[in-house]
């Protein structure tokens, strides 16, 4: 579904992209998605010359959940110096936090189809656990302790 996509992007940004099949929730809960897609990754960074592949042309990208999998990636290998640095990442609406589903882009686009904010917690709950028993806690935004709430409100609040 994604091959014309990929291919727009390896050549708009003069890029090499490997589409990686990842194990989906909520048969496969947490971390399985993040570590099919670390492991693809990495043994691609560590194979380039196998494939032809140029370092310096490495991007990861992904979209929706699978942006939030390539955020995850780029962050875990910034720090590696055994592997070749990443181009960039590509994020095509990933969801990047789940701390707060009352925040102004929330709200705004809450009745915006095909992704709308009861939806968007709920898949995470998918993703995390397989257990949407408590969506409506996490809508509310009750599942965040306050002291966690405070420590990032710098970064995640409506200001």
């Amino acid at each position: 579904t994604h091959e014309e996509l990929c291919r727009f992007i390896a050549r708009e940004s003069e890029s090499v992209v490997v589409s990686v099949g990842y194990r989906l929730a909520p048969e496969h809960k947490y971390p399985a998605a993040y570590e099919d897609c670390l492991s693809a990754t990495q043994h691609f960074l560590q194979h380039l010359e196998l494939y032809g592949v140029d370092p310096a042309r490495v991007t990861v990208c992904g979209d929706s959940a699978g942006g939030n999998l390539a955020a995850a990636v780029s962050q875990t290998l910034a720090g590696r110096s055994d592997l070749p640095r990443l181009r960039a990442q590509i994020l095509i609406y990933p969801g990047l936090q789940a701390l707060d589903f009352n925040l102004p882009s929330y709200q705004q686009n809450r009745g915006v189809p095909l992704l709308f904010r009861e939806r968007a917690a709920f898949y995470i709950l998918q993703y995390l656990n397989g257990n949407a028993t408590k969506l409506e806690e996490v809508l509310e935004g009750s599942h965040i302790p306050v002291d966690i709430k405070l420590k990032y409100r710098k970064w995640v609040s409506p200001d």
